[in-house]
């Protein structure tokens, strides 16, 4: 078989090009150490530069010989560019249509210079193949790379770009593109053509990533711009954030394992011809940081605390590494535990990185939160809308925060100071219950038994006693590893929670009697039902329950004696009045069937009238009285 050098009419020795013509060369072109020894007239029939150099060299009789600095696309470009002038088959594809053209502009290769000249040919060919051609124009804008500014200069790069921001915009499967996620060709009503005939076989619906391999293999730059272009037109924010996520997984290695496997997807048919892009991560991170959409997802939030991890670890810039911190607080609600655990990477003896966290959850505090979720529904707009929806957010991250502190607790390097400050970061508003934080002391205690006393009372100080459950209550009573005041403290809480939990047992129980407002045991309160649950008290309540009923009869029947008394005494008054001052009782006392004691003063209904008295004094004097009858007759 005939080597390919000859069959184009051109044969190269170590650096040097010649054409197979058999003629001595009259000029020689030097591209990058590598010379062309090549004829004026094909060359000066095509291309204007060097019609221009020809003619203002002084020597026109002679050798011509010039350097073309900068060209674009080096000596293979001009290679191409030479064959064109001579005549020979020149095949444009997707790969270097685009430095042919930048090189076609170079040389001048106008149609002035001829009809049908490079430029204009390489021009159509971008315009009417490359750019109808998902494939293809990925491979275009893969391969301007080397040719970068003069493309974009040629606008050429912006129009891949946009051709590419329409075919992401619309359906795939309305049009005949060959779409590299297919494999093979199909028809604009969707099925799959072989050979050019129709199947009938119908494709799958597409989705909506089937655009992320193909893309991920653009550089650093090229993607930027792209997802810049795509934003302007209108893509959805959930789509561009899906693709950023896939290209950071795909060039970050350190990533793809905290999203559970999803770092990457089987590669698509033509995907096999692209040429992986060559990035540097750390430049990479940053870049990718500045154009990151401001919304807010549990998959978003977790995959900025994957780039936050990666960055740690790749020293990126202060700026960047604030920057992923107040876009995770902002949206701290939505992350879990096991993200938030980010290992250290400097020299610190601790395990876990809880400067990182205090300083995310400083930003959860002090940043007014305006995100909003990937294609919010109408009640996720109006949830975001209600003033509860801040103190769910807060109680969320209490939450979450009482379940971190425990898990760090156990590091045997962990200073007291960082979970102070740790539990300090929040309001005390924050939490209903601190049954989390005394978990979590309770766990470091255990931990770091060479505690002082004086270091875990100020630890204790945290918790608000009055704000734990009767099972904390309960535990904490009996735990050996907190302080004696703390202990007092527990076990005061817990004689108020117990006398409380006993009122509300009572005034329950009491109302389930009432035939007019029954109140179901359900509706006893979560600290009272825990107490008659947990004790098994539920039998002296009920025997309490009878003794308030009795009670209740004794002091009816108090009121009805009370009342009796007090007519005895208006009696008593009236009589006074009409008789003397020492028959007149006695003369009452027939009247209504009692016999009253003789008293060595008969001041007494004026003195009992002076003092006011009570039932129960009154109910003294009955009793005195008759005791005193008693007496008397036994004398």
């Amino acid at each position: 078989m005939a080597p390919a050098g000859k069959l184009s009419g051109f044969r190269r020795e170590g650096s040097d090009w010649f054409c197979n013509g058999g003629l001595p060369s009259d000029i020689t072109v030097s591209i990058d150490g590598v010379t062309f020894h090549l004829h004026k007239f094909p060359l000066l029939s095509k291309c204007g530069k060097i019609v221009r150099a020809h003619e203002e060299s002084k020597n026109t009789d002679g050798a011509l010989k010039m350097v073309l600095e900068e060209f674009p696309g080096g000596p293979d470009t001009f290679l191409i560019a030479a064959k064109f002038c001579y005549g020979y088959r020149v095949e444009l594809t997707a790969r270097n249509v685009v430095s042919v053209h930048c090189a076609a502009e170079y040389l001048e290769m106008t149609d002035e210079f001829g009809e049908g000249n490079l430029l204009s040919k390489s021009e159509s060919f971008f315009h009417k193949n490359t750019l109808r051609n998902w494939k293809d124009c990925i491979l275009a804008l893969q391969s301007s790379e080397p040719v970068l500014p003069k493309a974009e200069k040629l606008h050429l790069v912006g129009k891949c770009l946009n051709a590419l921001s329409m075919m992401v915009c619309t359906d795939p499967s309305l049009f005949g593109w060959p779409m590299m996620m297919y494999g093979s060709f199909q028809s604009p009503g969707g099925s799959i053509l072989w050979n050019g005939i129709n199947t009938g076989a119908r494709i799958r619906s597409s989705e909506s990533d089937w655009w992320f391999e193909d893309i991920s293999y653009l550089s650093v730059s090229l993607f930027e711009r792209l997802i810049k272009t795509m934003q302007a037109r209108g893509i959805r924010p959930e789509n561009l954030a899906g693709a950023i996520m896939y290209y950071s997984r795909k060039h970050l290695p350190g990533l793809g394992r905290w999203h559970g496997g999803q770092g990457g997807k089987a590669r698509t048919v033509a995907s096999f011809s692209l040429t992986p892009a060559t990035v540097d991560q750390r430049v990479l991170l940053e870049s990718i940081e500045k154009f990151l959409p401001d919304k807010k997802g549990k998959s978003y939030c977790r995959f900025l605390l994957g780039l936050l991890r990666v960055a740690l670890i790749l020293n990126v810039s202060q700026t960047c590494k604030d920057s992923l911190e107040r876009r995770i607080g902002m949206q701290l609600e939505l992350a879990t535990l096991d993200s938030l655990l980010i290992p250290t990477y400097s020299d610190s003896d601790a395990l876990y990185n809880t400067e990182c966290i205090e300083q995310i959850v400083h930003y959860f505090i002090s940043t007014e939160s305006n995100l909003t979720p990937f294609s919010p529904s109408s009640r996720d707009l109006q949830a975001s809308a209600s003033p509860s929806s801040s103190s769910e957010s807060l109680r969320k991250v209490a939450k979450l925060m009482d379940s971190y502190i425990a898990e760090i607790a156990s590091d045997v390097n962990l200073k007291p100071g960082k979970i102070r400050r740790l539990a300090e970061a929040l309001p005390e508003s924050s939490r209903l219950l601190h049954d989390g934080l005394y978990r979590a002391l309770d766990i470091y205690f255990k931990a770091h038994p060479w505690l002082s006393d004086r270091e875990k009372e100020e630890l204790c100080n945290i918790i608000d006693y009055q704000k734990l459950s009767i099972h904390a209550c309960a535990h904490a009573s009996q735990n050996d590893r907190l302080p004696l005041r703390a202990v007092l403290q527990v076990l005061f809480f817990e004689q108020l929670h117990l006398r409380t939990a006993l009122a509300g047992c009572l005034n329950a129980l009491d109302g389930e009697i009432a035939p007019a407002a029954p109140v179901p045991i359900t509706a006893l309160g979560d600290t009272a039902s825990e107490i008659v649950q947990r004790d098994g008290w539920v039998t002296v309540v009920r025997e309490n329950q009878v003794l308030k009923v009795d009670m209740d009869r004794m002091s009816s029947r108090v009121g009805e004696l009370e009342e009796e008394f007090s007519k005895i005494k208006q009696e008593m008054k009236s009589v006074t009045k009409s008789h003397s001052s020492r028959s007149s009782p006695r003369l009452v006392a027939r009247k209504i069937g009692c016999k009253l004691v003789p008293r060595p003063s008969d001041a007494q209904p004026e003195s009992l009238n002076r003092t006011g008295s009570t039932p129960r004094a009154s109910i003294e004097w009955a009793r005195r009285s008759h005791k005193s009858k008693h007496s008397e007759s036994f004398t």
